[in-house]
């Protein structure tokens, strides 16, 4: 067997080898966007006009803009979990008219009080242990145009493998996940390519007698 036909051989196992590499790489990175959980929303909460949904546990701040959206009619993030102990500032951008933040059901005691227009006007909210749980808020003079949105506080709540924004049914897949599937993709394209034209170009791969 001459060294060109070893070399040829030992490409094709190492370009096998990648190839594996790669698909079990995009394999994990499946397996973990199928993993990602949300709360289960209530129907009021998760239907809120722009449906942005953000995971802030961790964080002892967080701001949701009141007054979001291309009308202003919507709070952002739409949909947030937080731990206990953390505060929320509502903070106004003034559009979309007056708004305030008044809970609709579940164990937060969200009230700002009377409706306001003003830009930089804002409403802190700390939660505690008796917020556990999911709570679904709206804004008064917006409820019937969607202005809705919704809460989870703590770890003892129910949650599903659902989509961004917030949608009951799609598979949420991160954008890390996106990125090392597409690039595994590419690695694997690129290993074969590379072995079709080694093995093409490179002389005919001789059987050991």
């Amino acid at each position: 067997m001459s060294s060109d036909d070893v070399s040829r051989r030992a490409f094709i196992r190492t370009a096998g080898g990648a190839t594996a590499a790669a698909g079990a790489a995009t394999a994990t990175a499946g397996t973990a966007a199928a993993q990602e959980e949300q709360p289960v929303w209530p129907s009021g909460a998760s239907s809120g006009n722009v449906g942005s949904y953000r995971d802030a546990r961790g964080e002892s701040d967080v701001t949701v803009s009141v007054g979001a959206g291309d009308q202003g009619l919507a709070f952002d993030p739409t949909l947030l979990w937080v731990d206990t102990g953390t505060t929320i500032t509502f903070e106004w951008t003034g559009n979309g008219g007056a708004h305030n933040v008044q809970n609709v059901e579940g164990p937060a005691g969200l009230a700002s009080g009377d409706p306001v227009g003003e830009e930089g006007y804002t409403y802190e909210y700390e939660t505690s242990e008796e917020d556990v749980g999911i709570t679904h808020y709206h804004c008064v003079p917006h409820t019937a145009v969607g202005m809705h949105a919704g809460l989870a506080v703590g770890e003892d709540i129910e949650t599903e493998s659902t989509g961004g924004g917030g949608g009951s049914n799609a598979v949420f897949v991160p954008q890390g996940a996106r990125a090392l599937g597409i690039a595994t993709f590419i690695a694997m394209v690129s290993t074969l390519g590379l072995a079709f034209v080694f093995m093409k170009y490179g002389g005919t791969i001789t059987q050991e007698e």
